[in-house]
């Protein structure tokens, strides 16, 4: 399973995946149909799944172009989001899986963006090899996304499922939001030296306008405030003590960032 990231809008990401044995493609919150079919034709492939993570428009606004286009695509989504997602086929459940490339992708239920909001999770099929983590608006890279429908608690659970996975996890997250996620950071755990060598090298990789997507979840365990609530600095930056009260801090103030 090839992954290619296609930069659109001002600051989306939309994830292409190509099944290069069988010549058929995915496709992950098609924000727009154009730079889909653009690449799709570049390879010759016919697109035969599209996996939402979740309902918003930058996720989801392709949909009825690229279903017009490719009409047997199978459109994937979560069950809280039936009605909100443009084709949708398929309401996916918390464990419930998806299947492409010979690979067999986990669902998340990670509510708290959004009420319904889903990640799909392709862990490693051979020794080595990376899980690739599509996670939509729920994590960023250096970030996570704001509570929109959820609360900080809904959050916390959700983040916690993905924090579990395996340091060697892609994460795919739909945005390039790194170099200002990671400047708020800094402004609540500025002791953090893996979080400031992190920062140095986005700063570089951005002013050589480089994509910083996919991040490792590794790294986002060591630098990204929103999966660290429980560590010392953090709860003392934001005056709490349990997880919860901690995180929704750092979130009110990264709000204001």
């Amino acid at each position: 399973m090839q992954v290619y990231r296609l930069p659109v809008l001002s600051d989306n990401y939309i994830f292409l995946l190509h099944d290069s044995q069988h010549n058929v493609a995915a496709v992950v919150d098609p924000a727009q149909a154009e730079p889909v079919l653009r690449y799709l034709e570049q390879i010759s492939a016919p697109l035969v799944k599209i996996f939402n993570t979740h309902h918003h428009l930058d996720h989801v606004g392709g949909n009825r172009q690229l279903i017009e286009r490719f009409p047997d695509v199978c459109v994937y989504g979560g069950a809280q989001d039936q009605g909100r997602i443009p084709g949708q086929q398929v309401f996916l459940q918390e464990g419930e899986q998806v299947e492409f490339a010979g690979r067999i992708g986990e669902v998340l239920f990670v509510p708290g963006h959004t009420r319904g909001h889903i990640a799909y999770y392709f862990p490693p099929t051979v020794p080595g090899e990376t899980g690739e983590l599509f996670c939509g608006d729920t994590l960023f890279a250096g970030g996570c996304g704001r509570l929109f429908e959820g609360t900080p608690a809904q959050m916390v659970n959700s983040l916690s499922k993905l924090r579990n996975l395996p340091d060697n996890t892609r994460v795919w997250c739909a945005h390039e939001y790194t170099l200002k996620n990671l400047q708020f950071a800094l402004s609540v755990d500025a002791e953090n030296r893996d979080l400031q060598s992190r920062y140095a090298s986005v700063q570089e990789s951005r002013r050589c306008q480089q994509a910083t997507v996919p991040s490792q979840l590794g790294i986002e365990k060591l630098t990204n405030p929103f999966l660290r609530w429980e560590q010392p600095a953090l709860q003392s930056a934001v005056k709490a003590q349990e997880a919860v009260q901690t995180f929704a801090r750092l979130r009110g103030m990264k709000d204001q960032f």
